[in-house]
């Protein structure tokens, strides 16, 4: 069957019609002629792979990774780089646009380099897993790691690697560290995780939690912590926990937040992480409150912020909005950076009732992005700047970050 690739989609996946049912084809570039065979047919749409290239993209080359279709990874290797901007951006301002937001116009991109780039690495029995299956792929490379990563890889043969899950962290960010000589490299695997014993409640009630008492019970194990610097911050982490991959840009986009925001007494940062970010709020705000429902990240963002003003919650973000936002002083400004299922709906509410002058969102998920975007700009917030920040060359996952100011 011939079909012509219209436009790329959410996902990767590019999206045409035969006898007007949507088809969506992987791995095809806009404007590319196709033969490609059904594979799933459902009742509004088609899944197809490529069987040949009929009329191949102009933007199209070949991938330089021998794991190309294979690794869960990448899925846009195949298409130009400055091009899969291109297609990031078209995706993000589609995805806005379907919930009634215009960003054409207002939108810049923040990027680094296409390769070489990733310090956060994650091993399933040594490889990694195969698109679409459980088969574990042994890998000497990864064109996206870092050296440091690459170096493991290259050096340790797969039937050394542990078993299991394990996390690697590798980066030329890494602080050195005086006791050791060199630290750039850190491994730890999912058995290593320490186990807490948080203090019970009494009588069967509920523990209540206090501001900055959220660490009663939690361990940080040295043996996975590692430190990066990124202008002028050290920043702690468990390597088993979440930290951002690519260093590069996010580099970038926390110097990007503090330059947008103008300073003040008050911020809040809503899913604050180990802090992060918040290290970087306090170069231009007295305090910056912290909420964060993982208190072992928080126990890193108390080391990451020692000597500069702040408050933490250690609950969620409900929690907080519920039983301490009604008694704190009134923001100034507001960072949110919420899990991929965005915000939660009590905290989004509050924000729309806030009436705090500026927010900046941010999102690794554009859908979920603009459905709490499109509840701020109803509530009284107007868009005034938009930035696709390209974290992950090679794949189609967007993050974005959103400045919303009050009318």
């Amino acid at each position: 069957m011939t079909i012509i690739a219209d436009k790329i989609v959410f996902g990767g996946k590019s999206l045409g019609k035969i006898d007007g049912k949507n088809v969506f084809i992987p791995y095809a570039i806009p404007s590319e002629k196709l033969e490609v065979n059904i594979t799933n047919q459902n009742k509004d749409y088609d899944d197809a792979e490529i069987v040949e290239i009929l009329e191949p993209s102009k933007h199209r080359v070949i991938p330089p990774c021998r794991y190309y279709g294979k690794c869960g990874g990448c899925n846009m290797m195949h298409i130009e780089s400055s091009y899969q901007k291109q297609l990031r951006l078209q995706i993000l301002t589609d995805i806005f646009r379907q919930n009634g937001i215009d960003i054409s116009g207002k939108t810049e991109i923040v990027s680094g380099p296409d390769s070489g780039y990733r310090a956060r690495f994650q091993l399933n029995d040594g490889g990694l897993s195969q698109r679409r299956s459980n088969v574990v792929i042994p890998v000497e490379e990864c064109l996206c790691a870092e050296s440091q990563i690459n170096e493991y890889l290259k050096n340790t043969a797969n039937g050394g690697r542990p078993k299991g899950r394990c996390h690697l962290f590798g980066s030329s960010f890494v602080c050195d560290n005086e006791m050791e000589n060199k630290s750039k490299f850190k491994i730890a695997t999912e058995e290593t995780k320490v186990q807490k014993n948080l203090p019970a409640a009494k009588g069967g009630k509920k523990l209540k939690i206090k501001q900055n008492h959220y660490f009663a019970g939690t361990l940080a194990a040295p043996e996975n912590t590692m430190t990066v610097k990124l202008g002028e911050h050290k920043l702690s982490f468990d390597v088993r926990g979440f930290f951002q991959s690519n260093l590069f840009v996010f580099e970038k986009v926390c110097r990007l937040i503090t330059d947008i925001l103008p300073g003040g007494e008050n911020i809040l940062d809503m899913y604050s992480g180990c802090g992060s970010i918040s290290s970087f709020l306090t170069e231009k705000y007295k305090n910056v409150v912290l909420v964060e429902h993982n208190r072992d990240a928080l126990v890193f963002a108390e080391q990451n912020l020692c000597g500069k003003g702040h408050i933490s919650y250690g609950m969620s973000g409900e929690s907080w909005v519920k039983n301490c936002a009604s008694s704190l002083p009134k923001f100034d400004a507001c960072t949110i950076d919420p899990p991929r299922s965005g915000m939660e709906k009590q905290v989004c509410q509050w924000l729309c009732d806030s009436h705090i002058p500026l927010i900046l969102s941010l999102s690794c998920d554009p859908a979920t992005h603009a459905r709490d975007c499109a509840r701020l700009l109803s509530s009284g917030y107007e868009l005034c700047k938009m930035f696709l920040l390209d974290f992950y060359p090679n794949t189609s996952h967007i993050e974005s970050l959103a400045v919303l100011s009050l009318k």
